[in-house]
């Protein structure tokens, strides 16, 4: 998965981490300096599903706007193995 957090706020003219912590904070979500800076810089991360969808409503867009799917990196399956087994 990508995921394109700064690209949606830059879209939306936010150019800090802070600026969107702040706007994050106005809707009752207080998220660490760390973990958003993480989130910022598309590093891996644990998003719960309502902070997902404060950070749609604060950026109003789509959830397909942060997130992008990448079929083509996901693990090929292992010769020999049966699924399931």
């Amino acid at each position: 998965m990508k995921w394109n957090l700064r690209l949606a706020a830059a879209n939306r003219g936010i150019w800090k981490a802070s600026n969107l912590r702040r706007m994050l904070g106005d809707r009752g979500v207080e998220m660490s300096v760390g973990k958003l800076s993480g989130l910022w810089s598309g590093q891996a991360f644990i998003l719960r599903p309502e902070e997902l969808d404060v950070f749609c409503a604060v950026l109003d867009c789509r959830i397909d706007e942060l997130i992008e799917a990448e079929p083509d990196s996901a693990p090929a399956p292992e010769v020999g193995r049966r699924a399931g087994a």
